[in-house]
């Protein structure tokens, strides 16, 4: 897929092989561009496959990395890129974690998937990951509900790079015409909510959150 950085993606990234679903792709990526919010149309790997200019400017100020970009594999974003929460405020809990439940249903349903394959042995290469993977994330799913881990109607915290919204939350939609899931696709929207104010030592130590290795640090505990 064809990429200018800050603009939307004019040309999927993978489109299917006829024309008609191709030309709807295209116009589907303009009727995109018009929604204010950050809105993306991933596969079932997480890979995107358009994106608009709102998605783009959310995760405009984060830093380069070989496999790991936003507007490449959100999946894999979340998980391993060392500036994730710097845009994705209480990234363990409220981004790494479900993303890794939802990682885990992915894999029952495509098992064999080659890119699927990829992001799990890459999860087995750091070794905190992979113990929340194996160990905490299913006492973790007990603890929290399966509600926890659903993405459509969730409300997760951001950092947003506009100082007129800053910290603020976000609705998370998941609405997918039926063309689209016919295609294997579903549209991911983050509905931002108004700014809301944070506790100051937020502010003052945001720039500790970045890491650049091991970014699971802790797994929460169950509740009793």
């Amino acid at each position: 897929m064809a990429f200018q950085a800050g603009g939307q993606r004019l040309v999927p990234r993978s489109v299917p092989d006829t024309l008609e679903a191709q030309a709807y792709l295209q116009d589907y990526a303009t009727y995109l561009e018009a929604v204010p919010f950050p809105s993306v149309v991933l596969d079932h790997r997480w890979d995107v496959v358009l994106a608009n200019t709102a998605f783009e400017t959310l995760f405009g100020g984060v830093g380069p990395h070989p496999t790991a970009l936003p507007w490449d594999n959100f999946l894999r974003f979340v998980l391993f890129h060392p500036d994730a929460s710097s845009v994705l405020a209480d990234h363990e809990s409220g981004w790494c974690l479900p993303m890794l439940a939802c990682f885990s249903a992915a894999v029952e349903r495509h098992g064999h998937d080659a890119g699927l394959q990829a992001i799990r042995r890459e999860i087995a290469q750091d070794p905190i990951m992979e113990a929340a993977y194996r160990q905490g994330l299913p006492h973790w799913i007990r603890a929290v509900g399966a509600v926890a881990v659903e993405l459509d109607g969730a409300v997760r915290s951001l950092h947003h790079p506009d100082v007129r919204r800053g910290d603020t939350a976000c609705r998370v939609v998941v609405e997918t015409p039926t063309t689209l899931l016919d295609m294997g696709y579903r549209r991911l929207t983050m509905v931002l909510r108004e700014p809301r104010p944070m506790p100051a030592p937020r502010r003052t130590r945001r720039s500790q959150t970045r890491r650049t290795a091991g970014h699971l640090s802790v797994v929460p505990a169950p509740r009793v």
